[in-house]
């Protein structure tokens, strides 16, 4: 394989038409001495990977690739190019990170075994593809709709448009996020963003479902940020919050919640509650406490805030942060699923020493198979791990 000239790469950036991404991968590959480039994206339960089509929006979904049993779904969990024999010579996959998040896999055939050049190559052209999807899915709603298996809520696409990218990842730090069930989401969120020294998370859960649940969330998510961009502490967010969301609503509405800042120097983990579920410590790979912190009256109710609370963390530490929808769901015999079995769920994932991305996945996954695929309510976690540098 070829390498190609670095500035015929940036060209191919510049000016890239929304439609236009599956034929510039063409180009870079058949470049690099590739063919049959197929560029997947994965759907919002991340369990298909389907083919970006070349032309057209309002399509019939391609037949697409499950994610369990596939070397596509090979690529996309481990996170790692792989490879076999195929009738054209041999089928590479690579992951496509956009950012930190790896959202799909790029296949192509190669002649004959690559080399490490090769694979440093194939590596390369799924970064391209990340690169290109991110910048053509602003002005397109063409890779939303490859994602999308079914018919999506008003209140689902609200928040979606609302989440950041799922996983965060810095030098010291990490935050992976997902929620279910992805097509009727409603009163569920979360936010996270790196800001200097440190890392900002905040999980939200807005009182009762559907439309109405969504406005609630996209207030609190709105302030939230607001607040965030302006460097207010913790107390303030609070505080601000509380305010907003009772303004707005007059009591006839709230918002529980919990909101993070974790110091990536030193492992400090500052956090306040609005009467949510307290996280979960994991501690190589084992749960092996909650944190505690007097919880104050969920946003929009009033009252002081009585705890902003202080856990040292160690390197390699993990706090889960999680909604009532994920213990609170009941099996068909009406058992509820428990905080047991979600530590059970937590460190049976952990224990494959898979992705801390894999781990929330097969989390959530757990959650959902417990309740046959039909939950109550929204079920979200996010994961947060410290890993600071030597």
């Amino acid at each position: 394989m070829n390498i190609p000239e670095f500035g015929a790469v940036l060209r191919a950036l510049h000016d890239l038409a929304p439609n236009d991404v599956n034929d510039r991968l063409a180009q870079l590959a058949r470049h690099a001495g590739a063919v049959d480039v197929v560029a997947y994206l994965v759907d919002f339960e991340q369990s298909m990977l389907f083919p970006i089509p070349d032309r057209g929006v309002h399509v019939d979904l391609p037949v697409g690739e499950p994610v369990r049993g596939t070397l596509q779904g090979r690529a996309f969990t481990e996170r790692k190019l792989v490879s076999e024999p195929s009738d054209a010579g041999v089928l590479v996959c690579v992951p496509i990170f956009e950012g930190s998040e790896c959202t799909g896999v790029l296949a192509l055939t190669l002649r004959s075994d690559p080399n490490d050049d090769d694979r440093r190559l194939c590596e390369e052209l799924g970064m391209f593809a990340g690169a290109a999807i991110s910048i053509a899915a602003r002005y397109t709603d063409l890779y939303n709709l490859v994602r999308r298996r079914k018919a999506m809520s008003l209140p689902a696409s609200m928040q979606w448009d609302l989440l950041p990218p799922l996983r965060l990842s810095t030098n010291e730090a990490t935050s992976n996020g997902l929620l279910e069930p992805a097509y009727d989401i409603g009163g569920d969120s979360f936010d996270h963003a790196a800001n200097g020294f440190n890392l900002d998370v905040a999980i939200l859960d807005a009182m009762g479902h559907g439309l109405a649940a969504s406005l609630t969330a996209s207030l609190a998510v709105g302030c939230y940020r607001h607040d965030r961009r302006e460097g207010q502490p913790l107390r303030l967010m609070h505080e601000h919050l509380d305010a907003v969301v009772a303004d707005r609503f007059g009591g006839a509405a709230f918002v529980t919640g919990q909101l993070a800042r974790l110091d990536v120097r030193t492992g400090e983990l500052t956090w306040v509650n609005a009467g949510h579920p307290g996280p979960l410590l994991v501690r190589d790979r084992r749960v092996v406490r909650a944190l505690r912190c007097q919880p104050s009256l969920p946003w929009g109710l009033g009252g002081r805030l009585r705890e902003q609370a202080v856990e040292m963390l160690r390197p390699g530490d993990g706090v889960v942060f999680y909604t009532d929808g994920v213990v609170e769901g009941r099996s068909s015999g009406g058992e509820s699923f428990g905080i047991d079995r979600l530590v059970e769920a937590i460190e049976e994932a952990a224990s494959s020493r898979a992705p801390t991305e894999v781990i929330v996945r097969q989390a959530i996954h757990e959650v959902l198979r417990y309740q046959n695929d039909r939950l109550r309510d929204d079920a979200t976690l996010v994961w947060v791990d410290w890993h600071p540098s030597p």
